[in-house]
């Protein structure tokens, strides 16, 4: 989750600038049960706030350009992370991408289920840190609404769904296995909210970015082995029926000793401006 388009180091986990090159994949039988590292399948109407982020025109069309995921918390509003709209990642600002778009409703990304909906303004972080990875996250506002039934709701400071041990769920279309091997269909990977400390232990700081525990969730397991995965940032972690965090980076995928972080969804909404710039539909940062 750390570096762009590197999983062997910690790395963020947007899909690679390869993507469109990338052919489908559908896991051996023996790793069937394994997507987002160590998940199983899901249909999207488990999870209706999970949406895929796209462009066929930077990503190309094999997995209808999905190269990052979203949380819609508002009818008209995605959070996604920070580094997925970055120009290393894009190849330039969003609002130079023509085709950027969300893909609601659809479980299979080769299927024409739900609705592809244009993104009519994307306002990335300007306090986004990308030596630390704090402050990673990114508001896409819609050109069209989504259904109230497809928001979910944001857990704030003090919210006990934060405390250690909680039970949580992170959806995605990533890396099933950490070898480039990309479903087409969505899924989640059972996890749970680690202890901060864990994470500032395994992320100190320098080359693989540094754990800052007031902004960021650390969670996973202690043995490793579920995980999200390239492909999967921006992706939604769900605990307590609320979304408290969005995935952000890491240390390789699965490993023991090297947990998830994600983006704390307590500090996007502290952090003054993001609401505004949402009402605007504000160009890119």
């Amino acid at each position: 989750m750390r570096r762009t388009f590197v999983r062997a180091l910690a790395r963020p986990l947007v899909l690679a600038a390869a993507a469109a090159a990338i052919p489908l994949v559908t896991a051996a039988p023996a790793a069937a049960d394994r997507v987002v590292v160590g998940g199983f399948p899901v249909d999207v109407s488990q999870s209706p706030w999970t949406v895929a982020v796209s462009s066929r025109d930077r990503f190309g069309g094999t997995r209808a350009g999905q190269f990052c995921v979203g949380a819609v918390v508002g009818r008209s509003t995605v959070l996604t992370a920070a580094h997925c709209l970055s120009p290393e990642v894009l190849g330039s600002t969003p609002d130079q991408v023509s085709d950027l778009s969300v893909i609601a409703g659809r479980t299979d990304l080769t299927s024409s289920h739900g609705r592809e909906i244009a993104v009519s303004g994307a306002w990335v972080n300007p306090d986004y840190d990308g030596d630390t990875n704090d402050g990673d996250f990114a508001v896409l506002s819609l050109a069209e609404a989504l259904p109230a039934s497809a928001v979910i709701g944001m857990a704030g400071a003090g919210d006990p769904a934060y405390a250690p041990g909680t039970r949580a769920l992170v959806y995605g279309w990533g890396d099933v296995t950490g070898a480039g091997d990309y479903p087409r269909g969505l899924r989640a990977a059972r996890v749970r909210v680690l202890p901060d400390t864990l994470c500032e232990e395994a992320y100190p700081g320098g080359g693989e970015g540094r754990y800052l525990a007031d902004s960021m969730v650390c969670a996973g397991e202690r043995e490793g082995g579920r995980d999200a995965c390239q492909g999967d940032s921006g992706g939604p972690l769900v605990a307590q029926g609320k979304l408290i965090g969005l995935v952000s980076w890491g240390n390789g995928c699965g490993r023991a000793g090297s947990p998830g972080v994600y983006t704390r969804v307590s500090d996007i909404i502290r952090i003054a401006g993001w609401r505004s710039a949402v009402r605007e539909g504000a160009g890119s940062g």
